[in-house]
């Protein structure tokens, strides 16, 4: 009889067929019983009326410390805005650091050109030679086999391709954020929780903000929303879409963890020596534990990290689903690091390391924006008019993607731009726009953005695009020029 983690029902496994569109297939897992008991609350409380102090004015402010929102608030920065950015936890990075996402996906075309750059590449070049590892630029674009075998291993090759896809230490990463934002004036408020947005006459005009300190105020002229679940610009009334492929690794949830002690490379040896010898123990660890993932490699080769496994059927916007997906995966840390100690090569003195301080969420709302990234545009290759920046494709069938800067406007609402995961495209778009090096690519083009809009005394929908295209380039970011079109005779 097979066993389950304790509190769990055997869960129901729908793996992902891997193809074109999708380039990273898995496992996601359904549970039918919860570790939670239903709700008894019912009725309403009334809230008096009453006047919040002004902490603080800016002329941009950022909301979401993540990596679209450090980013965002480092561009208004260099821009030449006065920036605050508020951020509920207490440290930058979000999902990179305190989420332990710490694999930082591809940043190169497939033919090694580096794409995902400006912000990107500043960043990482604060982190010391310990703090990440990837393959050398040499090899960006490589087909050679022992190498995209090598590489393919340990997160950095993708359909027989080397990439610059490094995985990094968190905490210098966190540590990074901080000092770029520091040494260019960006206020941090942190351990700060967005409440609700302040909104007049269609615009938004700040956040109201819970602390230890209570409620107050943070007012300013443009507002940059990179909660990644689009909080501000959904309490603001801005329009959205929420859509989820349950069955999709894309749209799932799970908190990360690492265990220590390992040995990485005896465990990658025999995930590829033996490809019966390795089905028998993915087979073995599905009977046992039912949720069941195997390790990725970490910036160190004693550390292994697990993103996963990965549950579909609920959702980052409700309370208890969070809990209930925090409470199986601290269980899943303890039960998977016990099977590994018993049953994998190099796990044999592992220990529980880390878990993420942060929910592992992929997706909630995307913005209805101005412009929007849809998969029909994959094939074209086309540069948008308005294009911020230049996203890697999923295949090589595919060419680069162009981003549009009306992808980060909200349709309607004013003093607003959204950038990160919550970005405006379509489902199928949005399982590699949600990555972390996309989310430091529109929260840079979103933070010039806003600053620009300040400085020419405009609403960001109706910014000059060409201002924030030269700047963005002036901060080092990948933007082209689009093709001129000819007049119709």
């Amino acid at each position: 009889m097979s066993e389950t983690p304790e509190g769990s029902a055997p869960p129901t496994t729908r793996a992902v067929k891997q193809s074109l569109d999708r380039f990273l297939a898995s496992d996601v897992f359904e549970a039918n019983s919860r570790a939670l008991p239903p709700r008894n609350g019912f009725g309403y409380v009334e809230e008096e009326a009453r006047k919040v102090p002004v902490y603080h004015s800016c002329d941009v402010l950022v909301v979401g410390g993540g990596p679209a929102g450090t980013a965002a608030a480092y561009a208004a920065a260099k821009t030449g805005a006065d920036v605050v950015l508020l951020e509920r936890y207490n440290a930058l990075g979000g999902l990179s650091t305190g989420g332990l996402v710490i694999w930082i996906d591809r940043m190169t075309d497939w033919s090694g050109n580096h794409i995902i750059k400006g912000f990107a590449e500043d960043i990482l070049d604060r982190l010391p030679a310990e703090g990440k590892a990837g393959p050398s630029q040499d090899l960006w674009g490589s087909r050679d086999p022992v190498a995209a075998k090598y590489w393919g291993s340990r997160t950095s090759a993708f359909h027989g391709i080397v990439s610059w896809a490094p995985t990094i230490d968190p905490e210098r990463l966190k540590l990074a954020s901080q000092e770029m934002l520091l040494e260019h004036g960006v206020r941090l408020v942190l351990h700060s929780w967005a409440a609700i947005p302040i909104v007049e006459d269609g615009r938004v005009g700040g956040v109201i903000f819970e602390s230890k300190a209570g409620r107050q105020a943070l007012r300013a002229k443009v507002v940059v929303d990179c909660t990644g679940d689009g909080d501000i610009f959904a309490r603001a009334g801005g329009e959205f879409e929420s859509d989820i492929e349950e069955g999709d690794v894309h749209h799932s949830m799970n908190t990360g963890f690492m265990l220590g002690g390992v040995d990485m490379d005896r465990w990658i040896d025999f995930r590829t020596s033996d490809a019966d010898q390795f089905n028998a123990f993915m087979a073995l660890g599905r009977e046992r534990l039912g949720f069941f993932q195997p390790p990725y490699v970490s910036w160190r080769k004693d550390i292994a990290l697990f993103l996963g496994p990965r549950q579909s059927g609920l959702s980052a916007l409700d309370v208890d689903d969070m809990t209930e997906v925090e409470i199986r995966s601290h269980r899943f840390m303890a039960t998977h690091c016990e099977f590994f100690r018993e049953n994998a090569p190099g796990f044999e003195q592992a220990y529980m390391l880390q878990s993420a301080s942060q929910l592992g969420v992929r997706h909630t709302r995307r913005l209805a924006g101005a412009g929007k990234i849809v998969r029909s545009q994959w094939d074209a290759g086309l540069v948008a008019p308005d294009e911020v920046g230049v996203s890697p494709s999923v295949s090589p069938k595919f060419p680069v993607i162009s981003v549009p800067y009306g992808s980060l406007v909200p349709v309607r609402l004013d003093g607003l731009l959204a950038a990160g995961r919550h970005m405006s495209c379509d489902a199928n778009s949005h399982g590699f726009m949600r990555e972390i090096p996309q989310c430091w690519l529109t929260g840079q083009a979103a933070g010039a953005a806003a600053a620009l809009s300040v400085s020419e005394n405009c609403q960001p929908r109706v910014l000059d695009v060409s201002l924030l295209q030269s700047e963005l380039r002036k901060q080092g970011a990948v933007v082209r020029e689009a093709a001129a079109v000819e007049p119709a005779a």
